[in-house]
């Protein structure tokens, strides 16, 4: 792994990817531990915080280039923003079974899916990660 190549990219690409592998191993220490705790509320928080920085942090990313500046990824960060919202509005309500799959499939989806996509060939994961 090459975090050296990945220090060196134009802002916010650095901080964007620092924030989701973050996200992605808060993501999945939270989908494991103990539900409806303060520990569970308290670190929710800062994962939807991390998630939030990644999605709004992507509409300054440009590397593709399909509807002018920007591409599908940034259509996944609205709808991550929008599910995000949803997610802690259905956990207020006490609908805790919609929360725990928004939020479940918004980590498999928002983050595992999407970041696979940053391993393709070209892309700055790809040469941090692979060399």
């Amino acid at each position: 792994m090459n975090l050296a190549h990945l220090a060196i990219q134009p802002s916010p690409i650095p901080m964007h990817a620092y924030a989701a592998l973050l996200a992605i191993v808060i993501g999945g220490w939270q989908l494991y531990s103990k539900k409806g705790s303060t520990a569970h509320k308290s670190v929710g928080y800062i994962w939807v915080a991390l998630m939030v920085y990644v999605s709004v942090s992507s509409f300054w990313i440009h590397t593709i280039k399909l509807a002018g500046p920007f591409s599908p990824i940034h259509l996944i960060s609205i709808f991550t923003l929008w599910v995000l919202y949803a997610a802690i509005r259905a956990a207020r309500q006490g609908n805790i079974r919609r929360h725990k799959s928004m939020m479940k499939w918004l980590y498999i989806l928002g983050l595992v899916v999407t970041g696979l996509f940053t391993l393709l060939p070209g892309r700055v994961m790809h040469f941090t990660v692979f060399g």
